[in-house]
């Protein structure tokens, strides 16, 4: 009798130890899949604006690499439910840095165009005189205009001993010129 009354303690401690360890299991599960709801209303208005602005993928992207350091087993259930990379694959990000860099480029461009048709503008007015003998007022406009110009093309240039040559090439063609 006190050997069936042992098993059948010993049968609901082991039932109810599977039961303990059943409710745990399912309680991670839901603290995953909250955090993953979660990491997907982070991550919406992200996605929301990167379809929209490229700028805004290319700062959205470094905290959702972060994010993915910090919790890499939801990252891989959104990975898995998206069938991609969530949220943003590689090559969006690369389609997003390419847009933005051709759209600063074109502004660069027609930034530097503007800037050397003033330049332009206030030499023709200076005339055929020293740039030395030109009214101060005219002087300052031209050295504001012109120090533009050039730091424009040393933002382009892709070393920096050719960013500091061209700076001085602009100031020193713009001075022994004239």
């Amino acid at each position: 009798m006190i050997a069936v009354a042992i098993l059948i303690v010993a049968a609901v401690l082991h039932w109810a130890a599977k039961q303990i360890v059943a409710e745990m299991k399912a309680a991670r599960q839901e603290v995953a899949h909250t955090r993953a709801a979660a990491l997907m209303q982070l991550f919406a208005p992200g996605l929301a604006a990167g379809a929209h602005d490229p700028r805004a993928m290319l700062v959205w992207h470094p905290l959702a690499k972060m994010a993915r350091q910090l919790w890499p087993s939801e990252f891989a259930s959104l990975d898995r439910t998206a069938g991609r990379t969530f949220p943003f694959t590689k090559e969006q990000v690369q389609a997003a840095h390419a847009e933005w860099t051709a759209d600063w480029l074109a502004w660069e461009r027609t930034h530097d165009a503007a800037y050397k048709l003033k330049v332009a503008e206030i030499e023709h007015e200076i005339g055929e005189g020293s740039v030395i003998s030109a009214p101060p007022h005219v002087r300052a406009r031209l050295d504001a205009t012109a120090s533009w110009t050039c730091i424009s093309a040393a933002i382009r240039s892709t070393s920096a001993s050719r960013s500091r040559d061209r700076s001085w090439q602009c100031v020193s063609r713009r001075d022994i010129s004239r």
